[in-house]
């Protein structure tokens, strides 16, 4: 599992002293603790049995995928904040994290791969234009959450609804 390898690493920078590595990691285990909390939360109004709900609450590797997804957007804003602020070496450090993180991601699609899924979806979808953007972007996501981000998706499926 993905959280088994991000609290082993965290482990393994602790020891070598790396504390950028340790500090990033430390930071997504907490967001997955936190997700796991609120799953746990909306998971306890049905089940009762204390062992069941700790294990049915624990979150799975596109769960945890999902998290560390989220973190690298959180980097990638906070560098177009950065650079817009003239804060170059704050941008670098955050660059950084986002180089940490990306080991726990799944490989990402290519450009081209993801074209071929929008044209999947235009076609399963019926969208004709712009104004079907949200249906198709709804589909493509679906079937390769964690595998391109979510900007550069949009960003295909507008050039395909316009061509």
């Amino acid at each position: 599992m993905i959280k088994d390898k991000l609290q082993q690493d965290v482990k393994d920078a602790l020891k070598s002293g790396n504390a950028e590595k340790r500090m990033v990691l430390g930071l997504v285990l907490s967001a997955v603790k936190t997700k796991e909390l609120e799953k746990r939360g909306n998971l306890s109004k049905a089940q009762t049995d204390a062992v069941k709900l700790e294990e049915e609450s624990k979150l799975n590797d596109e769960e945890v995928v999902e998290v560390v997804s989220s973190e690298i957007k959180k980097r990638k804003d906070s560098i177009e904040q950065f650079n817009k602020g003239g804060r170059p070496e704050l941008a670098e450090k955050e660059q950084r994290e986002i180089d940490i993180l990306i080991g726990y991601m799944p490989e990402q699609m290519s450009e081209g791969a993801i074209r071929a899924e929008i044209k999947k979806a235009i076609v399963s979808t019926g969208a004709s234009g712009p104004k079907d953007m949200g249906k198709v972007i709804g589909t493509v996501m679906a079937k390769i959450k964690g595998k391109a981000d979510g900007t550069l998706v949009s960003r295909l499926v507008k050039e395909e609804l316009m061509k």
